[in-house]
């Protein structure tokens, strides 16, 4: 299934690819190499997170969250970090096997500093994707069955898919700004990925990105435990 979806992700592209040189800038290499940082991003977050957030308003029906709330370790931890699933682990190599297939069409070469400070923003925006969605995920608390409101999960992943100079011109300029400085999910791969593709070290996007990962990281814990301090327990 992670094949086929890739499989028709690289077919949609490349059949735009196909009728131009660049688009927005970006050519099929380096926006291959884009596409992959955001596979294998996906890929971690499924991996690693999705499955126990998605799981966290049927933990507060069942009342079985009171066992995981009595237990001495950081409940945030324990909650979102609890089980692996591995039936999405198979992203982070498809993703990776994409961004060696860009580098090499763009004639890349190895260079240390760049690649080790495209690990550490790589890193800053897979913790800024988590802060949104134990955001999201909090909100089970009140509304228990947020079915929908995960919905907003795969609209904010659907829009870190896209590289920021798309967002030009009348209102997408406004939507683009949105998604950068007041909800910076348009932040999580365009900064990593630009470093690598520009070959440029922009200190003000690095600072934006490691400001806003800061800043999303503290609101989505303390909102987290706000909404832990609302719970009721099944045994009340």
């Amino acid at each position: 299934m992670e094949i086929l979806w890739l499989g028709i992700m690289l077919v949609f592209y490349n059949t735009l690819y196909a009728k131009t040189d660049s688009i927005a800038g970006w050519d099929r290499d380096q926006y291959l190499f884009f596409l992959g940082c955001y596979y294998t991003l996906e890929g971690l977050i499924e991996t690693l997170f999705l499955e126990n957030c998605s799981n966290f308003a049927d933990l507060i029906r069942s009342g079985n969250l009171d066992q995981y709330l009595l237990k001495p370790i950081d409940e945030q931890f324990l909650i979102t970090c609890r089980k692996f699933d591995w039936s999405t682990a198979p992203k982070l190599v498809l993703g990776t096997a994409v961004m060696g297939y860009g580098l090499h069409g763009m004639g890349w070469h190895f260079h240390l500093g760049q690649v080790l400070t495209f690990l550490i923003l790589f890193v800053c925006g897979t913790a800024l994707a988590y802060s949104f969605l134990l955001m999201l995920t909090s909100t089970g608390v009140w509304m228990v069955r947020n079915t929908s409101l995960m919905e907003m999960w795969w609209l904010l992943t659907t829009v870190m898919r896209y590289p920021r100079e798309i967002f030009q011109g009348g209102w997408a300029s406004a939507l683009g700004a949105f998604f950068w400085y007041l909800v910076p999910v348009l932040l999580v791969i365009n900064v990593p990925a630009s470093l690598i593709i520009t070959r440029v070290f922009d200190p003000w996007n690095i600072a934006l990105m490691l400001l806003a990962t800061g800043v999303m990281f503290w609101l989505s814990r303390t909102f987290f435990l706000r909404a832990l301090r609302s719970y009721r327990s099944a045994s009340s």
